[in-house]
């Protein structure tokens, strides 16, 4: 075995861990999540774009993504266990400084990681026209399209799996800058191809909703390059290995309520997804672009959250329990108060916004009526992430999973049907809003008084060389 992380532990890796475990919480939180949160604003504007180009193509095509994404949640679900087993190991070994160990957990996340995509992309690919027409009842309008855009997206499947791993592994060492250059890169450029292929500009023919999925696919390739490629100058070695029994168990007990968590939330919004199409159209499409809106409002969560998951789990490793309860909290009000920024600056505009991709009266009536009751609820989601984020560093999960299977299956399914049978599709809307206000609260509560803050690793536990 050549030197790994050997040298790099005297210097950017330790660099890494020293700010982290000791330097201003609130700075590093910053300097740890704006890359990823760049990162995140430019894959909102692509997704803005893509259903822009998607409501030129044809009003209804717009919403053949949001039919889609849900199952792709759902075979993306052993992949979310996976990097929060990544994310918490790692991450604690580095804070230990206990490289080597690292490396080893790195490697078993690869091989799990890639064996597991290979499998979920052909099961995707083989059982796609039995889940869109008979688990979700996608309405006919949209039921080619949505075929053929899941064909293409299932082999994003395995490419996916890679890329997070390779993901997971670098901000788990506190680099959060590069990885997130890297898949900007990969972004801008389906953003720059995006509506070549969807609305057929020469030379491109017109593809509609296959070309958007052909981007995705480009833009996955491009990351597993660049990000492997990275990877390597950090002489980290991640091959292929024997996972090992301690690690399968470690796993299970991190990563299952995760799993369960994911999955239960995916086929909650298959459930979801299936009560709005038995409205109408009107309401399937209101219900894709509301997302789109909403999704600039929120566009700071999903990339700062990573960073307090990065944060804890190093400093549960170095041991400072009550500094990594005290950097969730902070986080949880950073998070918060962004987010109440957005909702500030979107909220008088949405009307405007829906109208740029739809000039359907009904669409844009319905749209904004989820929007009113959606938006002002974000905040609270955005705590509810914090949450699953201490979860996901710590390793955890469990306490964050009950919220989440409350939120989605108790709350937004369960009283969603109840109130839909007498307000119509306007009790989905309010039971969508609840469902955030709710988690929120109760994710704070757990922040707050839980004893989740101690780490689930110790010195040396695995030892198992890779191939």
């Amino acid at each position: 075995m050549r030197r790994v992380l050997k040298r790099v532990s005297e210097s950017r890796v330790s660099e890494y861990r020293e700010e982290i475990v000791n330097g201003p919480i609130v700075r590093t939180f910053f300097r740890l999540g704006i890359p990823p949160l760049i990162n995140q604003l430019i894959a909102v504007a692509y997704n803005v774009l893509d259903a822009l180009w998607l409501s030129i193509y044809n009003d209804l095509a717009v919403s053949v993504p949001r039919q889609v994404w849900p199952v792709i949640f759902l075979f993306n679900a052993p992949m979310q266990a996976l990097t929060t087993v990544g994310m918490s190991t790692i991450s604690q070994y580095i804070g230990m400084k206990d490289y080597r160990e690292a490396e080893i957990s790195a490697s078993k996340l690869l091989t799990m990681a890639s064996s597991l995509g290979i499998f979920l992309s052909i099961s995707l690919f083989s059982l796609r026209s039995f889940i869109f027409s008979q688990v979700i009842g996608t309405p006919e309008e949209i039921a080619g399209w949505v075929m053929d855009y899941s064909a293409i997206m299932s082999v994003n499947i395995l490419l996916n799996y890679i890329v997070f791993s390779y993901n997971t592994v670098l901000q788990a060492i506190g680099d959060t800058k590069r990885p997130a250059i890297i898949n900007a890169f990969a972004v801008s450029v389906n953003t720059v191809l995006d509506p070549f292929l969807v609305l057929g500009i020469p030379p491109f023919p017109r593809t509609g909703v296959i070309g958007a999925a052909l981007t995705d696919v480009l833009g996955s390739i491009i990351s597993l390059v660049l990000l492997s490629s990275l990877l390597r100058k950090y002489e980290l070695r991640m091959g292929f290995t024997s996972l090992g029994w301690d690690w399968i168990k470690l796993s299970i007990k991190i990563g299952f309520p995760v799993f369960i968590m994911a999955s239960m939330n995916s086929l909650a919004f298959i459930a979801q997804l299936r009560l709005v199409n038995a409205f109408s159209i009107v309401a399937v499409t209101a219900y894709s672009i509301g997302f789109v809106v909403a999704d600039i409002a929120d566009a700071a969560l999903f990339g700062l959250v990573s960073a307090s998951s990065i944060m804890i789990g190093q400093n549960l490793g170095a041991g400072n329990l009550n500094r990594a309860k005290e950097i969730s909290l902070k986080a949880a009000a950073s998070v918060f108060s962004l987010l109440v920024l957005g909702i500030l600056l979107v909220y008088p505009l949405r009307i405007g916004i829906v109208r740029a991709f739809t000039e359907d009266a009904s669409i844009i009536w319905e749209t904004d009526k989820f929007l009113q009751y959606l938006l002002p609820t974000l905040p609270f989601f955005g705590l509810f992430m914090i949450g699953m984020s201490a979860g996901r560093g710590s390793g955890r999960t469990l306490a964050p999973t009950i919220i989440g299977i409350f939120r989605l299956w108790v709350v937004r399914i369960g009283l969603g049907y109840f109130l839909s049978l007498s307000m119509g599709v306007m009790g989905i809307w309010i039971s969508i809003s609840l469902s955030n206000l709710l988690a929120g609260v109760a994710a704070l509560i757990w922040l707050i008084y839980g004893n989740w803050n101690r780490p689930v690793i110790r010195r040396g536990e695995f030892e198992v060389s890779t191939t």
